[in-house]
């Protein structure tokens, strides 16, 4: 069983759907780490984490960094950071709750922990049916999957 601890610099109140839905989640995804922390930023923030581990300038929804790996070298203990400011801006544009928005975040944070990528489309597609089959199996329905004929 994984170790889920949710941590908000912003939207505390967004803390105990996160944690309730992730803990659900991660015992759907095979390889999932032993511990994974969960940190909701800012987009002030979230742009210094982006500039400072990937080079990069601006903010971005998630980021993931594997913290220790067991010999295997697969992840047993990882954090996620999402931003609260980019998935209000996107919830807002998916017409969904925004804390849904910051689980599918922070899900996509988990799954890269657990050693799926998005480096190209194949992968970036696979990812997220992955994506959209644990928010379906947890209740919430997919984000990415088109919408059946007179859905809505």
């Amino acid at each position: 069983m994984t170790s889920i601890l949710v941590t908000c610099e912003v939207g505390e109140a967004h803390a105990p759907f996160l944690t309730k839905h992730l803990r659900a989640a991660c015992r759907l995804v095979e390889g999932a780490p032993k511990v994974v922390s969960v940190a909701v930023v800012d987009e002030d923030r979230m742009s210094q984490l982006h500039q400072r581990f990937l080079g990069k300038p601006g903010s971005t929804d998630v980021l993931s960094f594997p913290l220790e790996t067991d010999a295997a070298g697969r992840v047993v203990e990882g954090e996620v950071v999402v931003c609260l400011d980019v998935a209000q801006a996107e919830s807002g544009k998916r017409a969904h709750p925004v804390e849904r928005e910051l689980l599918l975040y922070a899900l996509h944070g988990l799954l890269h922990l657990s050693g799926y990528d998005d480096l190209n489309e194949v992968d970036s597609q696979r990812m997220h049916a992955r994506e959209d089959e644990i928010l379906s199996a947890l209740g919430l329905g997919p984000v990415f999957a088109p919408a059946a004929p007179g859905a809505g």
